[in-house]
């Protein structure tokens, strides 16, 4: 097989907390050479000038609902991993709850041969837990999988685990990094009667963040954060939305020393209750979006390194499925394609550096998952890059949006900056808004 090697030249290479001006050679996956100046050797080398255009790392987002198996009329592998390269995302881990659930090494191993075939992104899943297959999750190769995910609120299905004495039994008895999504329960159903008796099942949506309260989100970390270290666990809390949780959290130590991590998503720091009156319900997630002011300590907790990621919880729903009244609503939306030129656009308010949007989407990531030679750019790594233009505006609009549901939160928004070409394992997946039709996503190896 003929070797591929493309050189991207002139480029403003992000890596490190650092900007320099250079080349990277490609050769066949990986990243051969990264230099000042590396010469054309072969007129057979495909070259792409950078020139005033940044190249990160491919991001990688630690928390996805493709939705494959079972609820493919909302997203699939295929559909959702080809709009997260157009969005600079060339890695993904994809969480449990489709249907059925991935709470058997069987089923488990059934969407890897999904995603083999179908994922134009690398990819892993995590494996769920449940009050009863702590027997399945100690099967569980930890080399093999990103990681165990536990509902402790706003689960699906049988997922929510509940039983103190089994969360206790699974922090105890796993190696595997316990990634959670932490509400209370018992708080919510109390917030939720007394809108319900209220209102009846029309809740107005602004009560959203009322009924999935900062005391239910802050009542379940601090619970899971104490378990953790009682145990010794290493716990990441997903998708945290107010400032009091954060201060559950450290910046004293370096993050791959750490075992207790956080994450914030991308519309916690975005938006806030002031716009539930023009989004409606296609800004109900789980997680609520909350108050100015939880955005703006999200923020600095995330700029402090108290929060460790920045990912998407991508989860599609169909226009029919948000459109209904609150509380058949399903909460959640899609993110992938609209991510990264998000947090771009937060870097030209000057809210962030875009050293620290790669620290914080591509470098912790990988850090954070031990996930092998991705994450960062380096000679002999994988060569999953992106290369962005921050001066070529664009509005999200039907036509452009490549989410299978065919909305976005983001609907109507301008964004300065542009991803022109997505590198996964080393193939140009997608260069101005084309796509190499080859699916290119390899599973993600962990260095465990």
């Amino acid at each position: 097989m003929k070797d591929r090697v493309i050189l991207i030249k002139n480029a403003r290479i992000v890596n490190e907390a650092k900007i320099f001006e250079g080349d990277i050679l490609i050769e066949n996956e990986y990243i051969k050479e990264i230099a000042i100046s590396i010469s054309q050797k072969s007129s057979e080398i495909l070259v792409i000038d950078a020139e005033n255009n940044y190249v990160l790392p491919g991001v990688i987002d630690d928390q996805v609902h493709f939705r494959e198996p079972g609820l493919t009329h909302k997203a699939d592998i295929k559909s959702e991993s080809r709009a997260a390269i157009a969005g600079g995302i060339t890695s993904f881990i994809e969480m449990p709850n489709t249907n059925p659930q991935t709470t058997t090494i069987e089923k488990l191993e059934e969407k890897f041969e999904i995603a083999s075939k179908t994922s134009y992104a690398n990819y892993s899943f995590m494996f769920g837990g449940t009050n009863d297959n702590l027997e399945e999750i100690l099967k569980v190769d930890a080399k093999n999988v990103a990681a165990l995910k536990l509902f402790l609120g706003s689960s699906t299905g049988n997922m929510l685990v509940d039983n103190p004495e089994t969360l206790e039994k699974i922090f105890s008895s796993t190696d595997l990094l316990i990634a959670v999504h932490c509400e209370d329960e018992a708080t919510i159903k109390t917030n939720l009667k007394k809108h319900l008796d209220e209102f009846g099942e029309d809740i107005p949506i602004k009560y959203h963040p009322i009924i999935r309260s900062e005391e239910a989100c802050y009542l379940s970390s601090s619970k899971a954060i104490e378990l953790a270290k009682k145990t010794g666990a290493r716990l990441h809390v997903f998708h945290l939305s107010t400032a009091k949780e954060t201060n559950l959290f450290s910046n004293k130590i370096k993050l791959k020393d750490k075992k207790i991590t956080a994450e914030v998503c991308v519309h916690h720091l975005w938006f806030t209750d002031k716009d539930y009156n023009q989004k409606g319900t296609f800004i109900k997630w789980n997680p609520a979006v909350k108050t100015e002011a939880d955005k703006e300590g999200l923020w600095k907790a995330l700029l402090d390194d108290r929060i460790d990621v920045i990912a998407t919880d991508h989860a599609p729903h169909t226009l029919d499925e948000k459109a209904n009244v609150y509380t058949k609503a399903p909460s959640g939306g899609p993110l992938v394609q609209h991510a990264l030129p998000a947090l771009l656009e937060m870097y030209h308010k000057g809210k962030i550096s875009i050293e620290k949007i790669v620290e914080k989407m591509c470098h912790n990531p990988a850090i954070l998952f031990q996930i092998e030679k991705r994450g960062f750019i380096k000679e002999g790594y994988f060569a999953d890059l992106i290369i962005v233009n921050t001066d070529n505006p664009w509005t999200v609009n039907k036509e452009n949006i490549l989410y299978k549901c065919g909305w976005s939160p983001f609907e109507g928004t301008s964004f300065k900056s542009r991803i022109t070409h997505t590198f996964v394992n080393g193939l140009l997946a997608y260069s101005n808004s084309k796509f190499n039709t080859t699916k290119a996503g390899k599973r993600l190896t962990f260095n465990r």
